[in-house]
């Protein structure tokens, strides 16, 4: 991490820069470990210090802290565990939101096929005869997942996908269900009995 460190109308040691450097580097790389670059300003106001951290941690990341006192370093201090706070509030915020994931319940995979009616079945080369009881041809395949769903987030898939049967598993049953489209416009759903 490139870290900067200025005056303003302050004089800077070369162990205040080198302590500012080192604390610095080790709170990013402490909470987020892939810290860009960081600018920090010494200032003088009446009379105690002013230090100000731009710390720029990312794409889209950046963080300021602020700390005043009698003197640099404890303005430093100051400064570098508001830095920290917020380092701390965003790396958990980015844990708990990937947790969330990984506790969210995923689909099942299956396979969505495509089939010929029977005159072209009869005509065609490829036959596959377990498919739906009757001389089928599989003329497309891809993938599909079975959501966990209730009824009325199956309906708004279903209309949003534009498709005219959707099948799920049941969040609270656990059971497969099917919603499809009636031929007379009204919806219809295959629930098993329990």
């Amino acid at each position: 991490m490139q870290i900067t460190v200025s005056g303003k109308q302050v004089d800077l040691s070369d162990a205040l820069q080198t302590r500012v450097t080192t604390e610095l580097d080790g709170v990013a790389r402490k909470y987020f470990g892939r810290a860009l670059e960081a600018h920090v300003t010494f200032g003088r106001a009446r009379s105690f210090f002013t230090c100000d951290i731009n710390l720029h941690a990312g794409r889209g990341l950046t963080m300021r802290g602020e700390g005043k006192s009698g003197d640099a370093h404890t303005a430093f201090d100051a400064a570098s565990e508001h830095i920290a706070k917020r380092l701390r509030r965003y790396r958990r915020r980015v844990n708990e939101h990937a947790r969330d994931l990984a506790n969210r319940e995923r689909g099942e995979a299956a396979r969505q096929y495509v089939l010929s009616d029977e005159a072209e079945a009869n005509a065609g080369s490829k036959v596959d005869e377990g498919a739906a009881g009757a001389l089928a041809r599989v003329i497309a395949e891809h993938p599909a997942e079975i959501l966990r769903l209730t009824l009325d987030e199956a309906l708004m898939h279903m209309d949003l996908e534009d498709q005219p049967v959707l099948m799920f598993r049941h969040r609270d049953s656990g059971k497969m269900n099917v919603v499809y489209r009636r031929v007379d416009g009204t919806i219809g759903w295959i629930d098993p009995e329990s």
